[in-house]
């Protein structure tokens, strides 16, 4: 079964940086994007940004300027680089797999839309 486990969460002040990473446990190249959505505390979750396999992103308006995302196919991983971080990006980040391309060698099996466990960021002013 594939896994995908997002890590480098954490808690930091107001201004500061995270890096957080989001492993698949095989080859990641299978889905055409890969989206970070958060769920701040009693809100709902919602998006942040993604990366598809052309090398197209986008990123929500708050975190604009501030975020970026990246992907390193070697590694089956994305990145998402978290500066300038303020106390409203207090969150759970989940990474989340797109529709996969099934004719690519490895891919059959690869989860649709699936989403890892997430990990926490905490941003205090």
């Amino acid at each position: 079964q594939v896994q995908l486990v997002e890590s480098g969460g954490g808690a930091v002040q107001a201004g500061g940086s995270l890096r957080l990473s989001c492993a698949a446990s095989t080859f990641i190249n299978c889905t055409y994007r890969i989206d970070w959505y958060r769920q701040p505390p009693g809100m709902q979750r919602e998006f942040v940004s993604m990366i598809d396999v052309s090398g197209r992103t986008d990123y929500a308006d708050s975190v604009k300027g501030r975020f970026a995302i990246s992907i390193d196919d070697a590694k089956n991983s994305v990145y998402l680089q978290m500066n300038s971080l303020k106390p409203e990006d207090t969150a759970m980040y989940y990474c989340k797999t797109g529709l996969v391309r099934r004719g690519a060698p490895g891919c059959r099996l690869f989860p649709e839309n699936f989403w890892g466990q997430g990990t926490q960021v905490t941003v205090s002013s």
